[in-house]
């Protein structure tokens, strides 16, 4: 009886939180990043991209820290700073034959270095930057959804269109490169929307926790299928219904949005991960039971 009046009092609470626009706008945005998000990181998880995602979204504590200190808007001025860095820093793994990782902890370390240092400049109440670090998905405004929404246009525009020359690229560059895929082009364009969607996606998930929404919903998508296309559409599935279900879960018990839309998506990773173990295991002696 006390289990059926905490539901029914969950549910009224997350009815009447639905009636409020912050609440509305959290919703839209969290479907949005989940599909912006699952549709790249497919891409990402594939080409093991996710370090590069880790760094962009470390770095944008630069970019966070300019807005702050010359009074703008922090989503305007890490636009252009994680474009930028990640251009730069691709340009950087191109030019050198150090490895990609050690050239990405190389400026990783020194991006979060200078952002740390110009935080000490800002004077006065850093409530706003702190919300950064973890995100706050319930202060996204409309301009962050337009920005999201036209960054999930593009980005499936473009990658659609090329999808053939991007499945080349990230299965097999050698391959792609004898079909006369403009490999540089094709790197430097996809760093771009992952860049930018990094930026988009920081205000609402924060810089500590972007990259998980990158990567979990595609390697959950990686364990229910080897086809590309299904992939794909699992990966932007599980985005856009992880990110549906963690709001819930955030309304219902009061948790941190993002936090809560990244723990579903943990949690989902973990049965899906458990269920495709114990089918492959239980699956095989059915098989051997029949043809026995």
């Amino acid at each position: 009886m006390d289990l059926v009046l905490a539901a029914t009092d969950i549910t009224t609470n997350l009815v009447s939180l639905l009636q409020y626009p912050f609440m509305q706008r959290a919703i839209i945005a969290g479907i949005l990043m989940g599909l912006l998000c699952g549709f790249l990181g497919s891409f990402v998880a594939l080409r093991q991209l996710s370090f590069f995602s880790h760094a962009v979204g470390h770095a944008a504590l630069v970019g966070t820290a300019i807005g702050v200190l010359i009074q703008v808007d922090p989503t305007w001025t890490l636009l252009p700073f994680t474009l930028i860095f990640g251009v730069a820093v691709l340009y950087l793994i191109d030019q050198t034959d150090l490895w990609s990782d050690s050239v990405l902890n190389i400026v990783l370390s020194g991006a979060l270095a200078i952002g740390v240092i110009l935080t000490t400049f800002i004077q006065g109440y850093r409530g706003n930057l702190m919300n950064l670090l973890f995100g706050d998905i319930l202060a996204v405004t409309w301009t962050d959804i337009s920005l999201t929404g036209l960054l999930l246009i593009i980005s499936v525009s473009i990658l659609l269109a090329t999808l053939r020359q991007q499945i080349l690229l990230t299965l097999n560059q050698a391959v792609a490169k004898v079909q006369g895929v403009s490999i540089q082009f094709h790197r430097y364009l996809f760093v771009v929307l992952l860049s930018l969607t990094v930026a988009v996606a920081i205000k609402a998930i924060g810089i500590l926790l972007v990259n998980a929404f990158l990567v979990i919903p595609a390697a959950t998508a990686k364990l229910l299928s080897h086809q590309f296309k299904p992939y794909l559409g699992w990966s932007v599935a599980i985005g856009a219904l992880s990110s549906i279900a963690g709001m819930v879960v955030s309304g219902a018990l009061n948790f941190p949005s993002g936090p809560s839309i990244v723990l579903v998506q943990f949690c989902l990773f973990l049965v899906v991960f458990i269920a495709v173990k114990l089918y492959a295991r239980f699956g095989s002696v059915n098989l051997r039971n029949q043809r026995s």
